[in-house]
């Protein structure tokens, strides 16, 4: 069996579970990571990695989220893996995000989180005034150091806030059509699964 790994915090419990029952159940399982972060966490917890350029179908994605909603729309990019996290979502036979009770947004996602967005450096202020024009002023990612924060594919990112009241399928299409832009947070058709964890501990799930 072939996973895909996620690259949020919410992934990474999801890694070290994973991890515990292939060493405890003798499991033949292969992994493909989001991130070079997640890589490096699950080549330390045993788990084999293999390199995603020569697979081409997933059985089985475990991801986290930064905020979902009950329409099962997903936020990611807290981490700025976004693009990587799609591609896997797309080579993936099934998908399951697993977020904690207080990132269920009771309307929309980009409610309580910010959109992420990937852009290039080159041409970054004609990519900006763009954004601008369809309602989205983005700030800069700045690592701890102040320095420009930059995704695994050397993108940079920036985070814009949402009214809460956008048609998220409008604003996909405008973010696409603007060539500065490599992708973005929204992730609005590919969880086939959500799993809640309440403050109970118990899981609610939700699944198409």
């Amino acid at each position: 069996m072939l996973v895909g790994l996620g690259a949020g915090r919410t992934a990474a419990r999801g890694l070290r579970a994973l991890a515990e029952r292939v060493k405890r159940e003798n499991l033949q399982i292969q992994c493909v990571a989001a991130s070079e972060r997640a890589h490096k966490e699950a080549a330390e917890l045993g788990l084999t990695v293999v390199d995603f350029g020569v697979i081409e179908q997933i059985d089985y994605l475990i991801d986290g989220a930064d905020e979902v909603d009950y329409a099962m729309r997903v936020m990611k990019g807290s981490r700025g893996a976004m693009t990587r996290e799609r591609i896997l979502c797309w080579a993936s036979k099934r998908t399951c995000f697993m977020v904690t009770s207080d990132k269920v947004s009771p309307t929309q996602v980009g409610s309580k989180a910010p959109m992420p967005i990937a852009v290039m450096a080159y041409g970054l202020a004609s990519t900006r005034r763009s954004l601008r024009h369809i309602g989205l002023n983005g700030v800069l990612r700045r690592d701890m150091d102040g320095k420009m924060f930059l995704t695994d594919n050397g993108n940079l990112v920036l985070d814009a806030t949402l009214s809460g009241d956008e048609d998220l399928l409008d604003l996909c299409d405008e973010l696409n059509s603007i060539p500065g832009v490599v992708d973005h947070g929204l992730f609005l058709d590919e969880a086939d699964e959500i799993l809640i964890e309440r403050e109970d501990g118990t899981i609610e799930h939700l699944s198409r």
